[in-house]
């Protein structure tokens, strides 16, 4: 059996012969000023989770190509070495739970800092089967956080994920929506089932989560990850020839990646977001977000008046 060690010798050869292995981010964090790192406390158990997490959707898609899934390794890699904690996933996601498991191999780790998954499917013997690919995949010993994908036959999987939890095999379940869809019956999961986390759509445009599902959220205690942070690229697209106010740096935004994640993370309610990437640069970006200060209320405001001036 391949030892660990080779597959990371390996791994490293193929960064290597793509030329890319300068680009690995150890010797860039000596670099990095020195700032305090930002957590969020998770409502229902009061345990510290970074604001800035990492999906994995179309990004870690890759199948068996060697060469991307080198790169997808350097990513992964910098994440875990820049502070990052939660890696979300779905077997929605083609090859993405495969590809993250094999980094894992590769860079010699045994689990990420936060495993998070879905379940996808119709009915509980699939249901359950699926979970247990999943856990085959990332080669995890449990997962931190499994939620139902969509709402998908959400009824009968969140009694899987509750009888998996009671059991210690998951630590935390919950839900999940995206693109502004289902507000109304999410809000009601939120009301009648005992989860522990929502995931939904939250960005500097794309608010209506403000309205009724944050502020329900907050009074349930279910903490909240934000999906699509940068709705695909197309916030950078319509803002990043624009300059930054030069106040941003009252709250260490040197970024456009830190404006948009840090306006949402400082969202009272908001636990985390994942944003998505391929490239280690990016991610370095983005996780210059989980430091330094968050805004304040007037803060906020006033980044979300800039935005809407642009």
């Amino acid at each position: 059996m391949t030892t660990l060690r080779q597959s990371r010798r390996r791994l490293l050869a193929s960064v290597a012969g793509i030329g890319l292995a300068a680009a690995l981010p150890a010797p860039m964090l000596a670099a990095e000023p020195v700032r305090p790192r930002i957590t969020k406390k998770i409502p229902k158990s009061g345990e510290p989770l970074a604001t800035v997490g990492m999906g994995t959707w179309i990004t870690f898609n890759v199948g068996s190509d060697q060469i991307l899934r080198a790169r997808r390794c350097e990513v992964l890699d910098s994440f875990f070495q820049l502070g990052g904690g939660m890696v979300d996933s779905s077997p929605m996601y083609g090859s993405s739970e495969e590809v993250i498991g094999y980094c894992m191999r590769a860079l010699g780790r045994r689990e990420p800092l936060f495993p998070a998954t879905k379940v996808w499917t119709y009915g509980r013997e699939r249901g359950v089967a699926q979970l247990n690919d999943s856990q085959d995949l990332w080669g995890v010993q449990k997962f931190d956080l499994l939620q139902v994908h969509n709402l998908q036959d959400w009824e009968v999987h969140l009694e899987t994920l509750q009888a998996w939890k009671d059991n210690g095999r998951v630590r935390y379940i919950g839900v999940t929506t995206s693109h502004g869809r289902r507000h109304a019956e999410l809000e009601d999961v939120m009301t009648k089932a005992p989860i522990d986390f929502v995931q939904l759509t939250y960005n500097v445009l794309d608010r209506e989560a403000e309205s009724r599902l944050l502020p329900v959220a907050a009074e349930r205690g279910v903490a909240v990850i934000a999906n699509r942070p940068y709705r695909r690229g197309s916030l950078f697209d319509r803002f990043q020839r624009h300059p930054l106010p030069p106040w941003a740096e009252e709250v260490d935004c040197h970024t456009w990646a830190d404006f948009f994640l840090k306006y949402i993370t400082s969202h009272p309610a908001v636990t985390c977001a994942i944003p998505a990437t391929t490239q280690v640069k990016h991610m370095r970006e983005n996780m210059g977000a989980s430091y330094g200060r968050l805004p304040e209320v007037s803060q906020r405001n006033r980044m979300l008046r800039y935005i809407e001036d642009l």
